[in-house]
């Protein structure tokens, strides 16, 4: 038991509430996807930190379907940049189902990389040559998204093969007007291959994670696709992501986001955070219904919306040490073994979610296992209401897993003491300096206290 649970504590709510969502069922048009279990349900979160949390069938395998997209929308743009792409694909919502004839009147152009239309020719744009078949950089590309190699589900790519007409209608219209790069065989088998990739729903929070850190993977700390190329990739997302409901999921929910019919779908929040659900069971408009109803309540409760204005980022934690370590450490031999016991986290600036979920890290990475900790808040300006049940809760998980914390809080950020703790469980007095603090908890160590 940790601290930082707390985040997967929410998580696992979340799928609790709403686990019991009868509505939808699975893709059925592509026969092996009608055999996915429905009430399969996983959610998992991905921090700027690479710190990764998860309930349910987070680490249950399906393939990634339209999700892909805007993985793929990326490759294209890092190979060609936006203006070659742009003369093939368009940009703009549909306001149609993910498989209509979204043609530019004119130019024969699909409206966006988002609806199938587009994802095709955007598929096709990849370049291909002996040395590095584009089929090649497309599985390379979305492995280096989610930290780790994926394959594909050769069934299920058989599976849509064999009743994909439609998208090989799609194909041949486009390329009558011009706009299909590529012959459509090879165009429309390489998109099914492109849909058959196995991931789970830990990959695709790592993948929307590393949209959200601005191309850098968060988990291996490595650059996928350059910062500019992240932000236009989501920008599309979050006009065109959800098709047709687009509109009402940015309104709604205010996340860039992609959905799929195998039951997946990400969201991003720009530097802070890619979340991911599965469940098979679909709306009319193809997307998860438990995911996009999780990722909705998620989104309200901790006011994730892209157009509220969350603290400006930064470093929160500014100091992870032990007591030891600090400037006013006694010489005594005694003094200093109790102080190496004792973790400090000090935290700076204004607290929302992403940085609560920072703070509640470092307070797990702080110290020896099952050691006191200081928590220093003189330079937190100010604490927003979803931070305080989450501070709140991790320091009662700290209470029951034995570990005694202290606070260094002047400004009464947690609360009145009375409150503070009655949700947590511990007498946390409001210390007016670190060192108080730290005497705490060596006294308490010393079984003074």
């Amino acid at each position: 038991m940790s601290a930082v649970d707390a985040v997967t504590d929410s998580l696992a709510g979340l799928r609790d509430r709403f686990a019991a969502l009868r509505e939808g069922k699975p893709a059925d048009y592509i026969p092996q996807l009608a055999l996915a279990d429905p009430d399969a349900f996983g959610l998992a979160l991905v921090s700027m930190d690479g710190h990764r949390y998860s309930a349910g069938e987070a680490e249950a395998p399906f393939t990634i379907q339209s999700v892909s997209k805007p993985f793929v929308y990326a490759l294209a743009l890092s190979a060609l940049g936006l203006d070659e792409v742009g003369r093939w694909v368009g940009a703009e919502p549909s306001g149609e189902a993910f498989n209509a004839i979204s043609l530019e009147p004119g130019t024969g152009r699909p409206a966006n990389a988002m609806v199938n239309a587009g994802a095709i020719v955007t598929t096709a744009l990849v370049p291909d040559t002996p040395g590095e078949p584009a089929f090649g950089r497309i599985l390379r590309c979305l492995g280096r998204f989610a930290g780790r190699e994926l394959d594909v589900d050769e069934e299920v790519f058989a599976s849509e093969s064999a009743t994909g007409d439609r998208n090989r209608a799609l194909a041949y219209l486009i390329r009558s007007t011009g706009t299909l790069p590529v012959d459509p065989v090879p165009a429309v088998d390489r998109y099914f291959r492109q849909c058959a990739i196995r991931v789970t729903a830990l990959d695709l929070a790592t993948m929307a994670a590393t949209l959200a850190y601005g191309g850098v993977n968060p988990v291996t700390r490595e650059r996928v696709v350059s910062a500019e190329v992240a932000a236009r990739v989501l920008a599309v997302m979050a006009t065109c992501g959800m098709y047709d409901g687009s509109g009402d999921w940015l309104l709604r929910v205010g996340l860039p986001a992609k959905s799929g019919v195998s039951g997946g779908l990400i969201a991003v929040g720009p530097a802070r955070f890619g979340v991911a659900a599965y469940s098979p069971r679909l709306d009319a408009t193809g997307g998860s219904v438990r995911g996009h109803a999780a990722l909705e309540a998620m989104s309200r409760r901790y006011g994730l919306h892209l157009m509220l204005n969350p603290a400006l980022p930064g470093s929160t934690v500014t100091l992870v040490t032990t007591a030891d370590d600090l400037p006013s450490a006694p010489s005594g031999e005694r003094e200093r073994g109790l102080r190496e016991q004792v973790g400090v986290v000090v935290a700076q600036g204004a607290i929302d979610f992403t940085a609560a979920e920072r703070v509640l890290y470092a307070l797990d990475e702080s110290g020896p296992d099952g050691g006191p900790v200081v928590l220093d808040l003189r330079d937190v300006t100010s604490v927003d209401s979803v931070a305080l049940a989450m501070l709140h809760t991790g320091l009662a998980r700290l209470t029951a897993d034995g570990r005694y914390a202290a606070v260094v809080d002047p400004k009464d950020l947690l609360g009145p003491i009375d409150a503070v703790r009655e949700r947590t469980g511990q007498d946390l007095p409001h210390h007016a300096t670190r060192e108080d603090a730290v005497e705490a908890c060596a006294r308490t160590l010393a079984g003074e206290g």
